[in-house]
């Protein structure tokens, strides 16, 4: 069995992997709040990208050209094409495209979240989670198993993996 100053040292680390961690977890939870309203224009403003592209392009080819997710013509005249996000000169091959983001600091935010393997931000969301992994390895780790706030400890982790595994089941 471990020594009570091996669970004290790893209170220590505990505590100070918690105090790193808080700041990284206000972000994450700041970002996770904004990607439930990722379909809305919650906190989004309009920004306007001017492209150069051939001119004389018809509809099909524009949409291909542009990749835009949706992409569908509203009203094709001689000069101008004109559709959902903007519109295309069709002499002067510029297409004016508006799009809806989030201002700086918070876009980059929602791309922490949204971060694979091709992002260098995927190390930072590794981290994070080796961090919560520790923190849930330590916090049984703190108290001696033979205490009550361990055994206590025990039961309400499993009361809160059940929650979990409830909620991803049926939740969606």
């Amino acid at each position: 069995m471990a020594s009570p100053k091996f669970h004290n040292t790893l209170r220590q680390y505990h505590r100070w992997v918690g105090f790193f961690l808080a700041g990284i977890m206000a972000v994450y939870a700041l970002s996770g709040v904004l990607l439930i309203f990722r379909k809305t224009d919650f906190l989004k403003f309009e920004q306007a990208s001017y492209r150069q592209l051939e001119s004389g392009l018809s509809g099909k080819a524009l949409g291909e050209q542009l990749r835009i997710r949706g992409f569908e013509v509203e009203e094709d005249t001689d000069g101008v094409i004109t559709f959902a996000q903007g519109r295309y000169n069709k002499q002067s091959g510029e297409a004016m495209v508006l799009n809806k983001d989030y201002p700086f600091p918070l876009n980059r935010m929602v791309k922490l979240h949204k971060a694979t393997t091709s992002s260098p931000l995927f190390i930072m969301n590794i981290a994070f989670g080796v961090g919560l992994l520790f923190f849930v390895v330590s916090a049984f780790l703190m108290f001696l198993p033979r205490a009550l706030p361990f055994k206590n400890g025990l039961k309400i982790a499993g009361v809160g993996f059940v929650f979990a595994v409830l909620v991803v089941l049926f939740g969606s």
